[in-house]
């Protein structure tokens, strides 16, 4: 993926957009349902690595039940993203500037009931192995957030990629996998597109696809 171009004027576009931002200082850990201002057993869900936004404002729109959290490290993406929300008044949606490193010590245990990772970024150096977000530390990490039985949706249009995370998921052991597949759109599993997915696929490109559902650690 290739370096976004600064944005013109981003504060104030940024700022414009501020009911659809979750702006510092951030909720602590436990406390993001109120923060969000719904119910201590709403459904919440967090989209890593949203890029521009649109997979979130169309899953946001289609499941009106849920409050998603559309996170992403670049502000010159998520400012589309943003600008799209408000556009269409989408009122389950926030967006915030983060990175996925510091997600346990953003949200508190079981606090997320579904994560979304969407064609992150393959590294596809060996030595960089580390970086990659289906590492087993970043499963973890997850693990940790995900309520009790919670679902975790993988795509990605990088074979090597889906193979190396179907590795990790399995040394980890943290997951029970189902709905795998390395053509999602020859399936019928039901599929909201990206962006990227959307450009992938009208070139040809199969799309790799898994959910995962935290199982409880051994003791």
């Amino acid at each position: 993926m290739g370096r976004m171009r600064r944005k013109k004027n981003l504060v104030p576009r940024m700022e414009r957009c501020a009911e659809w931002q979750i702006c510092p200082p951030l909720p602590a850990p436990g406390s993001w349902r109120s923060r969000l201002g719904i119910a201590d057993d709403a459904r919440l869900a967090l989209e890593i690595g949203c890029g521009k936004g649109g997979f979130a404002v169309k899953t946001a729109l289609a499941n009106p039940e849920t409050h998603l959290i559309a996170m992403d490290r670049v502000n010159e993406a998520l400012i589309v993203g943003m600008e799209r929300a408000k556009a269409e008044n989408v009122p389950n949606l926030r967006f915030l500037s983060s990175d996925c490193v510091y997600l346990d010590e953003l949200f508190a245990p079981g606090e997320i009931d579904v994560i979304y990772l969407n064609f992150s970024d393959p590294w596809p150096s060996k030595r960089h192995a580390k970086r990659r977000l289906t590492y087993r530390d970043f499963l973890s990490r997850y693990h940790k957030v995900l309520r009790p039985e919670g679902m975790l949706y993988f795509k990605t249009d990088n074979r090597d990629l889906f193979d190396f995370s179907l590795e990790e998921f399995a040394a980890c052991g943290l997951f029970e996998l189902s709905g795998f597949t390395n053509d999602l759109h020859a399936t019928d599993i039901p599929n909201i597109t990206t962006e990227y997915e959307e450009k992938f696929s009208a070139a040809g490109v199969p799309i790799n696809r898994l959910a995962a559902q935290k199982k409880e650690k051994e003791a």
